[in-house]
This record gives structure tokens, C-alpha cells and sequence, in this order.
């Protein structure tokens, strides 16, 4: 288990490298600069921010001085609010986190409940092949236009009255229907095996069947899509938080995005890869949990 781990771990060092490396390159690799939209710009003033932030450098050796600054923990400054990149991640993050966690909770909960519908079966069908269909950007739209703006029952979100639950449902909602069509193949599968027969035959009540036996085992596929979609949604929606103007995150990273903030979209890129990668990693390490017969080679 030990060497598993750790190779794990260098691999996953290894994987983030590789994602900073090629973020970073195709970043410089975008016509215009941090400073190109900035109005009535004295050249003088340009090139000695150029310098400061030494982007009057070759593209490698700026992606050197980055590596080394972050092997310090230095995420840097961004260059539009002057800012600790790494104060940014922890204040924004913290809502990211809150909202993504509630979100991952209700979909995983919600997901493995409706696995077992009976009579209402085809309507759980339909109802989860509809969010699933459909882009997280129209759902959390017309939660929007609907029970915020139409009906007024909840209010729009701000700092100092935030309002988790229509941007928790928007989020929620593909991952729990994803959830549960993955959780009900997966049991219709394990139900028509041996053991479950067997187990029935010996009189073993109905829910410590399905329970004990049935989901434990069908849980693996699950566990698989789970570890992921955690990472992500705990880094916070960009198309929801920007739906419902929540200062998230996601928020961030698009705005770096659209003002060319290289430290901010190489940090949140890279604190991103890392969340994936560990998640990955906890992810099979629960399959041995659940499952004692997987080797971990």
C-alpha cells in the first residue's frame, strides 16, 4: 500500500507539472498581455511593470522564475488587483468550498437514494436523463429568471446575505442524476449475480440484501466518478458562479481569464490539478476499502 502511494504521489507531482507547463505556454502564447487593455498608457510605466513582473523575458526562462518562486509557495501577485494570489485563493475558495460541498453532499445522497425508486422508476428515468441532458449554465438560468426574479422566493446572492440554495441545486442536479443512472446500472448488474441469489435463498431480509451486499459492491463505479466531481465542484462552478454573481473560485478564474492575469490563472490552474489529483488518489484508495479483493499494484 505504502509504494502504491508513493508512486502515486510522483506521478501526481509529475501530472501537475505537466498541466503548469502547458498552461503557462499556451497563456504566453495568446496575442495582447496583462497590460494591453489598459487606456492612456505610458510606455515608460509599461516597460517598468513589464520588468517587475518579468514578462520582458524569454517565455522559458519566465516559466523558470515561476517554478522557482513556486517551489517557495510563492503564487505571486495578481497584476490587475495587486494582491496575494494566495490571500485571493484562500478568501474565495472558502465560499467555492461551501457552496461545492452542500452541492457534492445532496448529489451523492440524493443519487444513491433514487437508485431504488420502483413504481416511480420511469419518472426517475426521465427526470435524471433531463439533467443530464441539460447545461449547467440553462438550468442555473432559469432557476434564476424563476424563483428568484419571478417569484421572489429567494433572494438575490450578495456577501453579506448569501443565499446557497439555488446555486447548490444548479450544481447539484447533473451529478445527482449522473449518480443515479450510474448507481442503478451498476445495481441492476450486481442484482442478477449468484451471491444475491444465494443471500435471498437463505431468507436474508430484503434491505440488509440491498445494503449490505448489493450497494456495497455497485458502489465502485460510483466512487469512481465521485472522487473527481468533488475536486471540481468544491473549486466551484465557473458557468453557476457566474450565473448567480457568487465571488467564488470559479468567478476568479474567469475574470484572470478575461484580463489576462497569468499568476492568477497559472495559481487557481495548478491549485485546481492538485484538488483532481488528490481526489483521483483517495478515490482508489476507498476502493480498497470497500472492496477488499482490488490489488493495488
Amino acid at each position: 500500500m505504502l509504494r502504491y502511494v508513493v508512486k502515486r504521489v510522483l506521478l501526481a507531482i509529475l501530472t501537475v507539472f505537466i498541466i503548469a507547463a502547458i498552461t503557462f505556454f499556451a497563456m504566453n502564447a495568446i496575442p495582447g498581455g496583462p497590460f494591453a487593455s489598459e487606456k492612456a498608457k505610458d510606455p515608460a510605466v509599461e516597460a517598468m511593470l513589464m520588468q517587475r513582473f518579468h514578462l520582458d523575458k524569454p517565455v522559458g526562462e519566465q516559466f523558470l522564475i515561476y517554478l522557482g518562486n513556486l517551489a517557495h509557495g510563492d503564487f505571486g501577485i495578481s497584476l490587475k488587483t495587486g494582491r496575494e494570489i494566495s490571500d485571493v485563493i484562500s478568501e474565495s475558495f472558502s465560499v467555492s468550498a461551501t457552496l461545492g460541498g452542500m452541492a457534492a453532499l445532496l448529489a451523492l445522497v440524493i443519487g444513491l437514494v433514487l437508485c431504488r425508486g420502483r413504481w416511480p422508476d420511469r419518472v426517475i428515468i426521465f427526470v435524471t436523463t433531463l439533467f443530464v441532458s441539460v447545461p449547467s449554465f440553462i438550468l442555473a438560468t432559469i432557476l434564476l429568471l424563476v424563483f428568484c426574479l419571478q417569484l421572489q422566493w429567494v433572494g438575490v446572492w450578495s456577501p453579506s446575505n448569501p443565499n446557497y440554495v439555488l446555486p447548490v441545486i444548479a450544481l447539484a442536479l447533473y451529478p445527482m442524476a449522473y449518480i443515479t443512472r450510474l448507481t442503478k446500472s451498476s445495481m441492476l448488474d450486481v442484482l442478477g449475480q449468484d451471491y444475491m441469489r444465494t443471500a435471498r435463498a437463505k431468507g436474508v431480509h430484503e434491505w440488509l440484501v440491498i445494503f449490505k451486499h448489493a450497494l456495497r459492491n455497485a458502489l465502485i463505479p460510483v466512487i469512481t466518478y465521485v472522487g473527481p466531481m468533488t475536486a471540481y465542484i468544491l473549486t466551484g462552478s465557473m458557468v453557476v458562479e457566474t450565473v448567480f454573481t457568487v465571488g467564488g473560485l470559479g468567478t476568479k478564474f474567469v475574470s484572470s481569464i478575461n484580463n489576462q492575469d497569468y499568476p492568477m490563472i497559472m495559481a487557481v490552474t495548478i491549485f485546481l490539478a492538485v484538488l483532481m489529483v488528490v481526489a483521483t488518489l483517495l478515490s482508489d484508495l476507498i476502493y480498497k476499502a470497500v472492496d477488499p479483493r482490488i490489488k493495488l499494484d
